[in-house]
């Protein structure tokens, strides 16, 4: 046997292994590949549950109502025991006043008569509680008859001004229960009291009351939000936000349905009410069986390869 010729068998053994090699790197590669594009997600399943949608405004504290403290005599502002935003209790005194001329004759008419009993000082108590809210007068002011001595905001005309555009009215009605939410988080119970009669011409709304029940002091011109029941249902088939999809606009709603292990669809659905987290679908009819993909569905095509990582 010559060199040539086993020059040439070797050359073809190494061809044949590489061959092989080659066609077995490229079936590997063929089985591999569907593997790569598929898309991790999570699924989810329809429930049937109460859902109720609110709609959220804001209203703005007030006190409706000042209570003007004027004197009731001429004379000197002899003691005063409040100042600007102090809150004062029904009954309290405020002010003890004494007139000119007790001030200037003293005690001298109480001894040519004893019996008398003059003493000139009046007593300026306060009708409703309140916080001081102005005092334009201190200690030692000359006042006259009537003069206004201090403002207090009346604190049974607190409650929370909303402004309801027209076509919510339908939504509220008087002695309507309410929830209030105060920037702090904090809730109160509040009920509507009354509906001004009057319509603003630019934004086509209408100032409505809500009076609070609270322990706490609330300030006025704090802004708070008010819920307002809209639709409440008892049973209904409901998905998770994230798994209803939709288009720039708006229009158009559609899920992705798991069909077998590995692939889903998408399907187009009708939507209902929304609430904070969860979104009612109406048609089509889903089962509680149904799986849906609730992370990884955005931008996948009508049918897509995917790979289940957890589910709901």
């Amino acid at each position: 046997m010559t060199r040539a010729y086993l020059l040439f068998i070797y050359m073809l053994g190494g061809l044949s292994i590489f061959s092989c090699h080659h066609a077995s790197t490229e079936k590997e590669e063929e089985e591999t590949a569907p593997e790569l594009v598929q898309t991790p997600v999570t699924i989810t399943s329809v429930s049937s549950e109460p859902l109720t949608e609110y709609t959220e405004l804001n209203a703005t504290s007030v006190f409706q109502q000042d209570n003007i403290i004027k004197s009731n005599i001429i004379g000197y502002i002899k003691s005063m025991t409040v100042k600007v935003g102090q809150y004062v209790a029904a009954g309290q005194t405020l002010f003890v006043l004494k007139t000119k001329e007790a001030e200037s004759l003293g005690n001298t008419i109480n001894k040519l008569d004893s019996s008398y009993h003059f003493s000139g000082v009046s007593r300026i108590t306060t009708p409703e509680s309140g916080y001081i809210t102005e005092l334009p007068h201190q200690v030692g002011d000359y006042v006259q008859d009537g003069e206004q001595l201090a403002v207090i905001s009346n604190a049974s005309s607190f409650g929370f001004i909303l402004n309801l555009p027209y076509e919510l009215h339908k939504y509220l009605a008087a002695n309507k229960p309410v929830d209030v939410i105060l920037p702090d988080g904090t809730r109160l119970d509040g009920v509507v009291a009354s509906f001004m009669p009057v319509i603003d011409s630019v934004s086509q709304t209408q100032q409505v009351l809500i009076k609070v029940s609270s322990r706490s002091r609330i300030p006025e011109n704090l802004i708070a939000k008010v819920r307002i029941l809209k639709i409440q249902k008892t049973n209904t088939i409901s998905l998770p936000k994230q798994a209803v999809l939709s288009n720039d606009a708006q229009t158009n709603f559609w899920v992705m349905e798991m069909t077998d292990s590995v692939t889903a669809v998408k399907i187009p659905v009708i939507k209902g009410i929304e609430t904070t987290d969860r979104i009612e679908i109406l048609k089509p009819p889903f089962s509680i069986n149904d799986k849906i993909l609730l992370t990884g569905n955005y931008g996948l095509p009508d049918t897509a390869r995917v790979r289940v990582v957890s589910s709901e």
